[in-house]
Parts: structure tokens; C-alpha cells; sequence
């Protein structure tokens, strides 16, 4: 064992420059200077670590308030704020009052002429209103933008009979649609529109601001007098109300609201006026079960003296 480790060692080849030396540190070996010891412990602060395995539901408030405060940790809210949008109002303000008998009536008759004459008296803050329109859109007119109308109110309709949510919602308000897909569910509805018996035109116009008063709306009101076929078919294809064959004239009053403070504020279906001298519809050719008479009533008689009526067995 002592032969090997010697051969061993004799097989290295030491040379001078390989002799091991152990470096000493000396004064002028360091890389600081000592006179500065003091500051360089001043560089390190000691931080006291929070302990997060506190329980704060025993600590009182005022510990508490010192604690978060120690912390830089502001007092929690007792509410909580969320942003949020308001693309469209919850109703039509100022709405319209057609005049009685509108589409049939004389203009000669005298409620039709007493009625005439209250419409010009409001049709001073339509005009306000359109202004205050024009003064977010330029080039708004009151006569074309009836024939705009007339093309939403169309594709809207279509949008509905083709059952096209994405469509419907870019045409109407959040306040209609759910207006228009109420009991439309599992319905097949054929709606056209064929032609207008007279041009759409603009009866009115209001404008009001919500929450601030840079925050403004506008409703313009447009009368449609149409010829239209709907039909509406249930889930087993049976006819429940219209008819694909016979056309009907139509009469509506129709709101469009536009978000005007918005730039990228599109006018869309609002609401739809009814008159209370609008006739009223026409029942749904539903099906039912007819019931069943009910029993007359028997009297008892026992002893040849009629006793309290009971209900015959069947």
C-alpha cells in the first residue's frame, strides 16, 4: 500500500510553480476602507416582516386602524363602484298623442281641426329639439332621415322574422329588444313589407340629457302608413295569427332614439306609440280544448219532500 501511494506521488511532477500557498490578508489586501465600516452598516434597514398568521377579528378598531395605517393600507369602502353604460333610456319622454281618427278621418271634421291646432302648438319644442340634433349631426334632415327610418324599421322586422339576434340588436334599443322577441319563441313568423300608402314623415322630436347634462339623447318620432302581410305559425306549423295571402294597411307611430353625445351613436328603433282609439287586435286562432258542462244540480227527494240539491253522479 505505501509502495502504490508513493509511486503515485512520484509519477507527479512537481515544479516550482506549482508549490501550494496559502494567500494572507493584510491591511492593504482589503478592497474598503475600515474608517468607513459605520456607514456602509447604515446602507442596511431592518424591516419588520408582517405577520400574515395574525388574527385581526380579536385587534379593536382603533388597533386595526393603526395596523393598516403602519402598513399603507387604505380603509376598505362600504360600497363598491362599478362603471357602467347607459346606451339607451328606459322609455319615451314627451311622447307623441296622435291625433284621433289619423288615416281615416276628415281633416275638414272639427275634432280633426281642434286636434291640428294643439300639434302646432307643440311643434315649437320639435323644432328646438332638431336643432339640438343638428348640432350633433350636420347634415341631419328631417325629411330624409324619415326615409332612413323607414329602412331601419324594415330591416328590424326582418331581422325578427329571420330570428337574427345579432341583427336585431344593431337595429333596435336595448329597451325594445326584448319587446320585440317577447313570445317569439318557437314561432315561425313571414312578415313583408309591400309598399307605403303615404311617405314617412317626422311628427316629432324631443331631446333630454341623462345623469349630466353633457350625457343627451334624442326620440324623433315617425309616422309609417304601410301595407304589410304578416303570419305567425306555432311549432307544429299551425296558423296563429295573419295571413301570408291577405295584406293589411298599417298605421304606426314609431320612436327612434339615438345616443347623440355618443360619436358612434347609430339611431335605432326605440318604442312604438298606440293610440287609445286604435282598434283593438285581433285574436290568436289558437286552438283549446272546449270544456266539459258542468253537472246541473239534482234535489234529493225523500218522503215527497225535496231535501238540499246535490250534484248528480255521473
Amino acid at each position: 500500500m505505501a509502495n502504490s501511494l508513493l509511486t503515485k506521488m512520484g509519477a507527479l511532477r512537481l515544479t516550482p510553480a506549482a508549490v501550494f500557498t496559502q494567500a494572507v490578508r493584510t491591511t492593504q489586501a482589503k478592497h474598503y476602507d475600515p474608517k468607513f465600516k459605520k456607514l456602509r452598516a447604515k446602507k442596511f434597514v431592518k424591516v419588520k416582516l408582517p405577520d400574515f398568521n395574525e388574527d385581526f377579528d380579536t385587534l379593536s378598531k382603533e388597533k386595526l386602524r393603526q395596523k393598516m395605517k403602519e402598513r399603507g393600507v387604505l380603509p376598505p369602502r362600504p360600497w363598491m363602484e362599478r362603471p357602467f353604460y347607459i346606451s339607451a333610456t328606459g322609455g319615451v319622454f314627451e311622447p307623441y298623442v296622435p291625433p284621433e281618427g289619423d288615416g281615416k278621418a276628415s281633416i275638414v271634421s272639427a275634432s280633426r281641426a281642434k286636434q291640428t291646432v294643439e300639434l302646432l302648438e307643440k311643434k315649437s319644442k320639435s323644432m328646438m329639439a332638431i336643432r339640438k340634433v343638428k348640432s350633433f349631426e350636420e347634415d341631419f334632415d328631417s325629411k330624409k332621415f324619415a326615409s332612413i327610418a323607414q329602412d331601419i324599421y324594415i330591416k328590424a322586422h326582418e331581422a325578427l322574422a329571420n330570428h337574427d339576434k345579432r341583427e336585431l340588436r344593431l337595429h333596435v334599443t336595448e329597451k325594445a329588444y326584448p319587446e320585440f322577441m317577447h313570445n317569439s319563441l318557437r314561432k315561425t313568423i313571414r312578415w313583408k313589407f309591400l309598399d307605403s300608402l303615404e311617405p314617412p314623415r317626422v311628427v316629432h322630436a324631443r331631446c333630454t340629457d341623462v345623469i349630466s347634462k353633457e350625457n343627451i339623447f334624442g326620440q324623433v318620432t315617425v309616422r309609417f302608413h304601410t301595407r304589410q302581410q304578416l303570419a305567425v305559425y306555432d311549432r307544429f306549423g299551425r296558423l296563429i295569427h295573419g295571413s301570408e295571402i291577405l295584406a293589411k294597411d298599417v298605421l304606426e307611430y314609431v320612436v327612434f332614439e339615438k345616443h347623440l353625445s355618443n360619436m358612434y351613436g347609430t339611431w335605432r328603433v326605440h318604442d312604438k306609440i298606440i293610440p287609445d282609439w286604435a282598434p283593438p287586435k285581433d285574436p290568436s286562432k289558437l286552438t283549446r280544448i272546449q270544456p266539459e258542462p258542468e253537472p246541473e244540480p239534482v234535489p234529493l227527494v225523500t218522503d215527497g219532500k225535496a231535501e238540499t240539491p246535490a250534484i248528480a253522479d255521473k
